[in-house]
């Protein structure tokens, strides 16, 4: 079975997709002056995007991958994936205090989902 990737680029693709499971790169927040409510908004937004667009969607979502920088934001983020999250569809996950690759980022997330049958 074919291996299907969408925005690639040189050094990633955000979406690759192999026998109805996707896996999309670690999102991060553009708007990096937000606080972590708000950068873990836009990271789950971006999430949300990329599933539409691999006909999936958070109620799918097979195993996340929590990245921050500082393990003080831990109750922000967590309050703000707790509205996102579908009750009931919680995924396994893990979450780490990580030294992420830009200093203003205050958390990445990597989710590994099914597509919808």
């Amino acid at each position: 079975m074919a291996v299907i990737r969408h925005h690639v680029g040189k050094r990633l693709s955000e979406i690759a997709i192999h026998n109805g499971t996707i896996y999309l790169a670690g999102q991060i927040a553009e708007d990096t002056a937000q606080g972590i409510e708000g950068q873990t908004r836009e990271v789950l937004g971006h999430i949300d995007r990329l599933l539409a667009e691999a006909n999936s969607d958070k109620s799918h979502l097979l195993s996340v991958q929590i990245y921050l920088s500082d393990m003080i934001h831990f109750p922000g983020m967590n309050a703000v994936w707790d509205e996102w999250v579908a009750q009931g569809a919680t995924p396994p996950r893990a979450t780490v205090e990580a030294k992420l690759a830009n200093p203003d980022c205050l958390v990445e997330i990597v989710v590994v989902a099914a597509q919808r049958s």
